[in-house]
């Protein structure tokens, strides 16, 4: 059974991507192992401090070496994704090993990217993170979901995707899931 590691780029609880997240968990059961990525003790990326890797670092890594396939629910910050997670993605392009560019965890792992935010359904911030990406030798799932928010999930704090949302992350987790 595949190992997905779901990355929600958010640390708010009640997090719509988390939210997302949870919907696509559910149409992995059975097909996939699916964890999440603890990443909220990471510090600023900090060439002084790369080498020997921190404990919480050497964690995260093998937690992205051991899985199948990485899949990112991202939030939309002014049309971008948030630092919190650039500031991993950037900590996974560097190398483990000094000055061997061939060994960051990031090449060549199998990515999938969702999003929800508010009418842009996280059009920015999924656009920008595929070029992140694939600039850091990730291979990007082609099937991307963007969920947008109402009112009513605003101000109630939970977002149900429609049913257009839910087809796309249907198809994104059998994207997920193929070789």
């Amino acid at each position: 059974m595949k190992k997905i590691l779901f990355i929600v780029g958010s640390t708010r609880k009640g997090s719509f991507n988390r939210q997302l997240a949870e919907v696509a968990k559910g149409l992995l059961e059975g097909k996939a192992e699916v964890s999440y990525l603890d990443f909220s003790a990471l510090p600023f990326l900090n060439q002084d401090e790369e080498y020997p890797a921190s404990a919480e670092l050497g964690r995260i890594r093998q937690e992205i070496k051991d899985a199948d396939a990485l899949w990112v629910f991202t939030p939309e910050y002014n049309s971008s994704y948030p630092g919190y997670l650039k500031n991993l993605i950037d900590w996974l392009s560097r190398p483990v090993v000094p000055n061997d560019y061939s060994s960051p965890v990031i090449i060549g792992k199998k990515v999938a990217i969702s999003g929800v935010a508010g009418k842009s359904a996280a059009a920015g911030a999924r656009g920008k993170l595929r070029e992140l990406l694939t600039l850091v030798k990730a291979v990007v799932v082609e099937k991307e979901t963007g969920g947008s928010l109402n009112r009513e999930a605003i101000v109630s704090g939970t977002y149900t995707p429609d049913e257009a949302t839910l087809l796309a992350l249907q198809e994104e987790a059998e994207a997920i899931l193929s070789d």
